[in-house]
Formats: structure tokens, C-alpha cells, sequence
């Protein structure tokens, strides 16, 4: 089932949710007095051909720790069953193993960006920003839901 507009958070607001310890709705100016990271990214998008653009915002994995996620973060294994899944407003998604983000596996340093181009996106919603994908398929824009979720549905 698709979420419908109402089921979403208020524009510039992304909901937490999922097997966290604290799910939460987020602003941007909450996600901005988290630690902020800057990176330019280059991406080929299929529409509007080669994009550059300069990013600030906390690292998505810190905001889903901040949610407690459950899992015990001591067991590697634990960790490496769970994947998050990003909604953004037009409907646009994607699906982010823990293990391509955490620090002691892929390492990516995806970015839950809170300005573009110097421009502050708190009217629009935070931008899912994955640094090193050639294809921007997976940069979404207006995100509006995060779950994580274990695994276990996948092998029943």
C-alpha cells in the first residue's frame, strides 16, 4: 500500500519509524543542531544529464542512532540484518542496508542534507544524499519517512 498525503508528516518534517526505540518526527532545524558534515556530490541524472551540488547535514546513521534502534549495536551480526527505507514526498524511494552505512562496513557517508547549494530545505524536507553513486536514482529529495526494519520478514 502506498502512503497517501495524509498519512505523511508536514512538509519540512520527517517521521522515524520502525523497530527504533524512539521513533520520532524530525524538523530541519532539529536535524541542523545535530553535527553537520558538508560534501559536494557529482551524479548523473537521468532526466537533466550530469548534477553538482553542495550538501550540509547530519550523517544519516547518527540520526538513526539517535532513534535506538533494536538491535545491539556490540553484535555486528545483529546490525548487518537491518535495512532502512526512505520515502520522500513525490512518492520516490529507497532501501539502504545498515551495513552499506555503519562505519565498520561500507562506511558510505549518507548524508540527511539540511541545505543545497548554501540554500537551508526547511520548507521542502531534508534530501537523502549518497555520495559515490554515479546515478542519482537513490539521492532522494522531500524525504518524509525512515524505518528501519529487521530481515525477518524476508525469510519468514
Amino acid at each position: 500500500m502506498r502512503p497517501t498525503s495524509t498519512d505523511l508528516p508536514s512538509a519540512g518534517q520527517v517521521a522515524l519509524s520502525g523497530e527504533v526505540r524512539v521513533p520520532a518526527r524530525w524538523s530541519v532545524a532539529t536535524l541542523r543542531s545535530m553535527p553537520q558534515r558538508e560534501m559536494t556530490v557529482t551524479f548523473e541524472c537521468r532526466t537533466s544529464g550530469p548534477r553538482r551540488h553542495y550538501f550540509t547535514g547530519p550523517l544519516l546513521i547518527e540520526v538513526l542512532q539517535a532513534a535506538q534502534p533494536l538491535f545491539d549495536p556490540a553484535e555486528r551480526k545483529d546490525r548487518l540484518r537491518h535495512l532502512i527505507a526512505v520515502l520522500g514526498r513525490d512518492g520516490h524511494r529507497a532501501v539502504l542496508s545498515w551495513g552499506e552505512i555503519d562505519p565498520e562496513f561500507g562506511d558510505t557517508r549518507a548524508l540527511l542534507a539540511v541545505s543545497m547549494d548554501c540554500r537551508p530545505l526547511d520548507e521542502q524536507g531534508p534530501h537523502l544524499v549518497m555520495p559515490g553513486d554515479r546515478c542519482g536514482a537513490r539521492h532522494i529529495s522531500q524525504v518524509t519517512d525512515i524505518r528501519v526494519c529487521a530481515d525477518d520478514r524476508l525469510w519468514g
